[in-house]
């Protein structure tokens, strides 16, 4: 692991830099002032102060919340982690899909919103897949410059993913998405959860913008989620499934939604991933060789709802408990997606050193048995 994260820092640490992804326009309005003047006094007017954001950084994200079946633990250090921010966290076992955490279920369970950059992940694999390009191809993304794919993930390069979704063309983009779990629920048994969409035609912007920024997509916190922990374990989709109380717990068995054919893949989209946190778009985690993560922020604004987007979903690829993690913030000019990267490494550190980490959960003899039995969503 050491000598594979050497690799990827030393042939990708000092790449030129180039543009990240999207990021909203944060607009002031001046405050002028006009004076009227008289032989005795002049008065002042300022213009009030415009913002385009409805929706505040700051709430309390844990209102409606019903927390019986949760993990304390992990509920805790998700808490503290997400502290004032206006948004929602989702923490999965990726070996068994139980869903450990959720914070702001509210959130999480609606119909989903513009996953932003977060989509350069499915992308990369459908690209992957149909053999468009491997990791190793440069693709032109300015003038002379070209980069490959570990750098277009790690610094989630816009024109790179556009020139992929151009290659693609909308048809296989939709089928791949759809096939890893994009507009369908992610669980099982969660009355709650809303599907998200998919493009039902190529967006006004193309194929491009819809591969680079998510453009038509709608997706939901479970869904990012479930797809990492599919990465992370080498390809099972498990259905998500969130006990409520003690004895759903106990009764708890993993069940498997389908088996992705990524496992030749995934070595080739880890490394950016990697990179996005070794000198990447979520570089304010720190990188730790010996407890390394992986992951890929996302922003954007969503205009409909005048609010900016924040993603990081990430998963840590060590020894001991294997977790997915999903932080999507919504506010204005605060928010964005190293902002939720910082989010989630906290969380992270903070399950470190509370000696969660170090071992593998633990699930019922019968659970185990069954991890890999399929069912049908109910």
């Amino acid at each position: 692991m050491m000598a594979f994260v050497l690799i990827v820092i030393l042939a990708f640490g000092l790449s030129l830099s180039v543009p990240e992804e999207a990021r909203a326009a944060d607009a002031a309005a001046s405050s002028n002032s006009s004076a009227k003047s008289s032989s005795k006094t002049t008065t002042k007017k300022t213009r009030r102060r415009y913002s385009p954001w409805r929706t505040p950084n700051y709430a309390d994200s844990t209102k409606g919340d019903r927390t019986a079946g949760e993990d304390p633990v992990v509920r805790k250090a998700a808490l503290e982690a997400l502290g004032r921010y206006n948004g929602s966290v989702v923490v999965v076992d990726t070996n068994t899909g139980r869903i450990l955490s959720i914070v702001n279920q509210k959130l999480a369970f609606t119909s989903g919103f513009i996953p932003c950059s977060t989509i350069k992940i499915p992308v990369a694999l459908a690209a992957l897949s149909e053999g468009v390009i491997d990791r190793a191809t440069k693709l032109r993304i300015y003038g002379s410059t070209r980069i490959d794919m570990t750098e277009a993930l790690a610094r989630s390069n816009n024109q790179y993913f556009e020139n992929l979704g151009r290659k693609l063309g909308f048809n296989r983009v939709n089928y791949y998405a759809k096939l890893y779990g994009l507009g369908e629920k992610a669980g099982l048994n969660i009355p709650e959860e809303r599907p998200g969409q998919l493009p039902a035609e190529t967006p006004k912007n193309g194929v491009g913008r819809m591969c680079s920024y998510g453009e038509g997509f709608t997706v939901t916190p479970l869904q990012l989620v479930s797809l990492l922990s599919a990465i992370s374990n080498g390809g099972t989709l498990y259905y998500l499934q969130y006990p409520r109380n003690a004895g759903e717990i106990g009764a708890f068995v993993p069940r498997v939604k389908r088996r992705l054919d990524i496992q030749q893949w995934i070595p080739e989209v880890k490394p950016g991933m990697m990179g996005t946190v070794a000198f990447g778009t979520a570089r304010r985690i720190g990188f730790d060789p010996d407890n390394p993560l992986l992951g890929k922020t996302g922003t954007c604004t969503d205009y409909d709802a005048r609010a900016h987007l924040g993603w990081f979903g990430a998963f840590n690829d060590t020894e001991g408990a294997r977790l997915a993690v999903v932080v999507m913030l919504t506010g204005g000019s605060a928010v964005n997606g190293p902002v939720a990267s910082g989010v989630a490494g906290s969380l992270f550190d903070k399950l470190s050193e509370a000696g969660y980490m170090n071992e593998e959960l633990r699930y019922s003899p019968v659970a185990l048995m069954q991890a890999g039995s399929c069912c049908a969503a109910k």
